[in-house]
């Protein structure tokens, strides 16, 4: 259990960058001709699969690739499927990938239309839509949400996703903002955006507008929670098991231009970072391969290079440029082999400058010896792991170089499996 509470950071603070101006765009980045589609569901054997190689598909069209599960995907693109294939991800996500080999001319199919404003058409349409809105989170019978927080502040640093969506689309935030509280019966929607940049904000279709720090890691969501509302997340604990529910302003924003267009959103925006650290807001085709991004823009990456999904913090690289953007793909990273930060495998030399800057006190000295260790339920229980909220800020301070981070993420996923399995089997 959590010994301390939260605080900020005590040592000096990293800041977040903020868009004081929004910029011009977003600059479309188009497909060089194959969209790959990425539902979450492990594809087991090709008997399972109602999808054909051969199919065609149009844009707009609902794909449900199992016979069997309910999941499914939008296509982005008009085109041909090229393959159905099982693909794996981080810390045992497993994918099944549609292939769609794009064709010359572009079909609209004709979406969901005119529709009512209830929690089924949502999860029916939109449970993909870009940002990736977490309409799960109101069907489960385990928790009541009463708050719903609309993310107007990106919780990595480079990234200015969701602060070029809070700042360009607020006629769709408000209209999907309308449409969640008459589908879920929310009690209270509050928006978060930067503490510089409040002022700015007009009239917003929530009930409340809450200012977040500019320091890193404020716009986490458990500090959101801890630092604007007041109320502290129990180790263990998630945001919703507190009756809070965070969506992006980007998922939020799909969900009103899904109503008001009758289709459901297909571009995702991006922050692009280069070599250089210079950020570019682009919009691309959900599916479309970071290659194209990287080629629309003149960058090339050699041996050494990192390819990053994500911010510089918490993202994770990747090893393959032909991994698509997904709906949740708020930044993609390019780091150059000489920017790439070395680690190793000495040991903790007890500097304390991981436990100085955790935000909530964790004594990560301690608890990265049971975790190299693969001691993982020591760790837990004698030195808060479930503690952690995964800001990534002692990896960043570590003298000796150790993966902090990496052995935390390994660590928590490691005890969800032990956990599953346990309940598995009682």
């Amino acid at each position: 259990m959590m010994n301390n509470a939260f605080s900020r950071p005590a040592t000096a603070a990293i800041h977040y960058e903020l868009l004081h101006q929004t910029p011009l765009g977003p600059q479309h980045v188009t497909s060089s001709g194959t969209a790959t589609l990425l539902i979450e569901e492990k594809l087991e054997r090709q008997s399972q699969i109602a999808l054909k190689v051969g199919d065609e598909v149009q844009t707009g069209q609902k794909l449900s690739p199992f016979t069997d599960r309910p999941t499914y995907a939008i296509s982005s693109v008009t085109g041909t499927i090229s393959s159905v294939r099982p693909m794996s991800g981080d810390f045992g996500t497993n994918y099944t990938a549609i292939d769609i080999a794009l064709a010359a001319t572009e079909v609209m199919a004709e979406g969901p239309g005119e529709m009512e404003p209830t929690l089924e058409n949502l999860t029916e349409w939109l449970a993909g839509a870009p940002g990736k809105p977490p309409l799960h989170l109101f069907r489960s019978g385990d928790q009541a949400i009463h708050t719903l927080v609309v993310a107007g502040v990106d919780a990595d640093l480079l990234v200015a996703t969701n602060q070029f969506i809070i700042k360009s689309e607020m006629h769709a935030i408000n209209r999907g903002i309308d449409i969640l509280k008459a589908a879920t019966g929310v009690s209270q929607v509050a928006i978060a955006v930067p503490r510089d940049l409040v002022q700015g904000f007009g009239h917003t279709g929530a009930d409340e507008l809450k200012a977040v720090a500019s320091e890193y890691p404020a716009a986490n969501p458990k500090l959101i929670i801890y630092e604007a509302f007041g109320q502290e997340i129990p180790a263990g604990k998630s945001c919703e098991e507190l009756g809070f529910a965070f969506f992006s302003a980007e998922a939020v924003a799909s969900i009103g231009k899904a109503f008001d267009t009758g289709r459901v959103p297909i571009e995702k925006t991006v922050t692009l970072v280069d070599k250089n650290g210079r950020k570019t807001i682009i919009s691309a085709r959900i599916g479309t391969p970071i290659a194209d991004v990287l080629a629309a823009h003149q960058i090339q990456t050699g041996d050494g290079d990192r390819l990053i999904v994500g911010g510089p913090m918490t993202g994770s690289a990747i090893f393959d440029e032909q991994r698509p953007i997904q709906a949740d793909t708020d930044a993609i990273l390019v780091q150059g082999a000489a920017d790439v930060s070395l680690v190793s495998d000495y040991p903790c030399i007890n500097c304390g400058e991981c436990v100085r800057v955790c935000p909530t006190r964790v004594q990560v000295n301690m608890l990265v010896r049971f975790l190299e260790a693969g001691q993982y339920e020591d760790g837990a229980e004698l030195y808060d792991l479930d503690s952690c909220v995964d800001c990534g800020l002692c990896s960043f301070v570590c003298v000796a170089r150790i993966p902090i981070f990496q052995y935390i993420r390994l660590a928590k996923y490691e005890l969800s499996r032990l956990t599953a399995a346990e309940a598995s089997n009682a």
